[in-house]
């Protein structure tokens, strides 16, 4: 009897266990997790994350943007030193190459369009003459300016003049930017042999050398990056070439334009492909995955790290960032930025040292366009840019997360008269007796 009142006791005790053990089990499964925390982990904390969250530790090299070394604010300071004629229309300084420091001082080259009267615009090319110019660009050389502190510039004159008639640049040579490779000085501009409008603005690149900064330069007479087959994404337009050097080779980024569909505004898109190349003066064989960045205009780049950095201004879903490619191809999304310099053209101290320790940069040369904000005397001035993206520069003020525009900076962004028509039409018909039925 007490043997069978031992195994009762036991049976029901193990039978409580069970019954324990399971209750704790189904309030741990009811049990919510731990909030996410008020200090925000350094590390990509073992919990389910949104995939928003997930997004800040996957795709940026920090949480907060004021951490993320390639973020920042940018700030700009007029430039002395250039006149620009009242700003009448009929001389203009844009695209500036890197800035190098040579013998001494700062050097930049720019395109420079000195012209009776203003660009009659491309939509009337076919009135362009050898006087009158169809674009900002049109009828322009390439002029360079030296500098002791990086703000007062003097203007040494033409670094590359357009060639004569049938050489590449013959009628306008642009957009320039500076090689330096095995003591010598190369300059790849485009090189217009039309005015721009005729096709929209078809031209390739050429390059010219020199064993100065200061000259003088021989041109090559011939096309280094050729534009691409009928077809093919950059058959019209290899703009903005951008050289440094990679790996022992010369890495050339540039952009063109493609897609044209004239019942959208605007009517392309433009992306940025890579050229490389063992030297100056080629071939170069243009990278089988490109185009290599998905938006974008002019092109701006400066190694970082063991990679390189991009901007990725104002054409494209997403511009307005900074980007990075470890590998120099595969570039992502590092950092979203805002008032980023049109065609900046930076100083960078190791594009040509071939560096696998970019350190950044923190200044440079841009440019606006429209600077007199009236399109009948349309030229574009050259400015000063600083930035912190330099991992030798720690700037809080440079780290701000934000801009404060006036009201007055909105309002200009104010709706046009037909958009303006739109909106009444729309409350009108709400006003009508069925619409509120």
């Amino acid at each position: 009897m007490m043997t069978n009142l031992l195994k009762l006791s036991f049976s029901l005790a193990a039978l409580l266990v069970v019954f324990g053990q399971s209750d704790a089990s189904s309030e741990d499964e009811n049990t919510p997790a731990p909030a996410f925390p008020y200090l925000v982990p350094d590390e990509k904390p073992d919990r389910p994350l949104s995939t928003a969250v997930q997004r800040n530790y996957d795709a940026y090299s920090s949480i907060r943007p004021e951490q993320n070394e390639l973020f920042t604010q940018f700030k700009y300071t007029k430039l002395k030193g250039f006149d620009y004629n009242d700003g009448d229309g009929t001389i203009t300084r844009r695209d500036p190459s890197k800035v190098i420091f040579a013998n001494g001082k700062y050097y930049v080259w720019y395109t420079c369009r000195k012209t009776p009267v203003k660009p009659v615009g491309m939509s009337r090319a076919a009135e362009a003459t050898d006087v009158i110019p169809s674009a900002d660009w049109d009828l322009a050389d390439i002029y360079y300016a030296t500098s002791k502190d990086g703000f007062t510039w003097q203007e040494q004159g033409v670094a590359v003049p357009r060639p004569p008639k049938p050489n590449p640049g013959w009628r306008s040579v642009t957009t320039t930017d500076i090689l330096v490779w095995e003591g010598k000085y190369y300059l790849y501009y485009q090189a217009f042999m039309e005015a721009s409008g005729l096709r929209g603005d078809y031209c390739p690149v050429a390059v010219s050398y020199a064993d100065s900064p200061d000259g003088p330069w021989t041109p090559a007479n011939k096309i280094v990056i050729p534009n691409g087959a009928e077809g093919e994404w950059d058959q019209h337009a290899i703009h903005d070439p951008y050289p440094l050097v990679h790996n022992g080779k010369i890495y050339l980024y540039y952009k063109s334009d493609f897609d044209e569909r004239p019942e959208l505004t605007p009517s392309k898109v433009r992306m940025h492909g890579l050229a490389i190349a063992d030297n100056p003066l080629g071939p170069f064989t243009k990278h089988p995955l490109n185009p290599v960045i998905n938006s974008g205009h002019e092109t701006t780049l400066f190694p970082f790290k063991k990679g390189v950095a991009a901007f990725v201004i104002r054409d494209g879903m997403e511009r307005n960032t900074i980007q990075y490619a470890e590998d120099w191809v595969s570039f992502k999304i590092a950092s979203i930025v805002e008032l980023m310099p049109n065609a900046a053209g930076p100083f960078v101290p190791d594009a040509f040292t071939d560096t696998e320790d970019g350190i950044g940069i923190t200044w440079g040369i841009s440019h606006f366009t429209n600077a007199a904000n009236d399109w009948n005397r349309n030229h574009s001035v050259l400015t000063r840019f600083d930035c912190d993206l330099s991992r030798n520069v720690d700037d809080p003020q440079m780290k701000g997360h934000h801009m404060n525009l006036t009201p007055e900076f909105h309002y200009k962004q104010g709706l046009s008269g037909k958009q303006r028509e739109r909106v009444t039409r729309e409350t009108a018909e709400l006003n009508k007796p069925s619409a509120q039925n």
